[in-house]
C-alpha cells in the first residue's frame, strides 16, 4: 500500500499542555455535549489500552446519542484477528476539516499536574484543509473495522498531485498510515532510508527505543560519516521493562559518536527531524511493537517553517535533559538485558 501522497495543509500548531489545579472539564462531557445537540458524534477506542476507561461515562455518550466502538476486543473470535495487534493511532476531526493529531492519549496523565506528579510532556498539534479529510477517510476505514465486519471502504488513497488549501499560510505534510493493514512497513523504509541519506542532523524524541538490528546500524552508520545524531528520552519512563530493553542500543549509539539525553519527566512525545528536510511527527515509538504490529499513524511535514518548529520544540527539551551514562554492565545486568529485549518486550 503506497503512502499518501502531500498536499497542502494550514499551519501547525501546538497544542499546549494544560496545567489544572481544579478538576479539568473531561473530553467524554463535551463529546456527549456535541453528541446531544446533533452531532454526529463517533468514538474508536483500543480495547487493551482502554481497559480502565470508566463504562459509565461511555454509556452516558451513548445515551447522549454518540456510538463506541471497541478495536480488537479482548474477547472476539480468534479467527477475526488477534488480540495483540493494538490501535495504536490518535485523532480528533471535527467536520472532516480540522484535524488534531499527535502521540497525546486521553488520560489524566497528561493533562494534571500533581505534587511530585507532572505531567507528561507530550507533542500534539492542529492540522487544517484537505489533510483532515483524508485522516477522515482513514478513521472511516477503522471504524468498518471495529465492526467485526470487513470494511467496505479500501484505505484512503490520495490525489497524484498535491491539494492546494484554501488557507493563506500552506504547508506541505503527508499522512502515512502503518500497520497489519498495509503490505509494507511504510514508516520504518522512510525511517531507514532517511537515515542513509542524512547529512547534516537526526534528531529524534522518543519515549521508548528498542530498535531493530537494521534501525539501529544505519543510525550509527550516520553517526560515524559525521552526522549529529541526538536522541531524546524520558529519564525513567512508564514502562520499566523498555528502560531494560533499551540500554544496549543506547550504549551503541553513543559508542558510535551519538548523543543520548535523558529527559527529567516522562517524556510520551515522538517526533524525528532530518537535516533541514524532513520531520515526522505522530505516534510510532522506535520499537518492534510499534513499528511492526501496532495500527499508527505519522505526520510527515516538509516545510522549512514547520521543520523549524519542531526541531525547536525538541531542541528546547533537550537543553533541559542530562547526557545519558553509557558505562558497560555487570555480567548479571548484561543477561537481564538480552532476556528482556529478546522475550519480555515483544510480548
Amino acid at each position: 500500500m503506497r503512502p499518501m501522497q502531500p498536499v497542502q495543509a494550514t499551519r501547525l500548531v501546538q497544542a499546549t499542555r494544560l496545567v489544572q489545579a481544579t478538576r479539568p472539564v473531561r473530553p467524554i462531557d463535551e463529546l456527549s455535549g456535541a453528541a446531544a445537540r446533533g452531532v454526529r458524534v463517533r468514538l474508536l477506542l483500543d480495547a487493551f489500552g482502554s481497559l480502565r476507561s470508566p463504562r459509565r461515562q461511555l454509556q452516558s455518550l451513548r445515551m447522549a446519542g454518540g456510538e463506541v466502538r471497541w478495536f480488537m476486543p479482548l474477547l472476539h473470535n480468534p479467527l477475526r484477528g488477534r488480540t495483540n495487534l493494538r490501535n495504536h493511532r490518535k485523532l480528533a476531526i471535527a467536520d472532516g476539516s480540522t484535524l488534531w493529531g499527535g502521540g497525546r492519549n486521553q488520560a489524566a496523565e497528561y493533562y494534571i499536574e500533581r505534587p511530585g506528579d507532572p505531567a507528561w510532556e507530550d507533542l500534539t498539534f492542529t492540522v487544517h484543509g484537505p489533510l483532515a479529510g483524508q485522516a477522515l477517510a482513514l478513521f472511516d476505514h477503522d471504524w468498518q473495522v471495529a465492526s467485526g465486519r470487513a470494511p467496505q471502504l479500501p484505505l484512503p488513497l490520495a490525489a497524484d498531485k498535491p491539494v492546494r488549501s484554501d488557507a493563506s499560510a500552506a504547508a506541505t505534510a503527508q499522512l502515512i498510515s502503518s500497520g497489519p493493514d498495509h503490505v509494507d512497513d511504510t514508516v520504518y523504509s522512510l525511517l531507514l532510508s532517511a537515515a542513509y541519506h542524512a547529512k547534516r542532523r537526526i534528531l529524534a524524541v522518543t519515549p521508548y527505543f528498542v530498535p531493530d538490528d537494521a534501525l539501529l546500524s544505519a543510525w550509527c552508520l550516520a553517526c560515524r560519516r559525521g552526522v549529529d545524531v541526538t536522541l531524546l528520552i524520558p529519564g525513567r519512563s512508564n514502562h520499566r521493562l523498555a528502560d531494560v530493553a533499551r540500554e544496549r542500543s543506547l550504549r551503541q549509539l553513543q559508542q558510535a559518536g551519538g548523543k543520548v539525553l535523558l529527559h527529567p519527566r516522562m517524556m510520551h512525545a515522538k517526533a524525528i527531524v532530518i537535516d533541514d528536510r524532513l520531520a515526522l511527527s505522530g505516534t510510532i515509538n522506535i520499537d518492534a511493537r510499534s513499528l511492526f504490529l501496532n495500527f499508527e499513524l505519522m505526520f510527515a511535514f516538509y516545510d522549512r517553517e514547520q521543520i523549524d518548529w519542531i526541531a525547536g520544540w525538541a531542541q528546547a527539551h533537550c537543553r533541559r535533559a542530562s547526557a545519558h551514562d553509557a558505562e558497560p554492565p555487570g555480567w548479571w545486568r548484561d543477561v537481564l538485558e538480552g532476556i528482556v529485549r529478546a522475550v519480555g518486550y515483544q510480548l
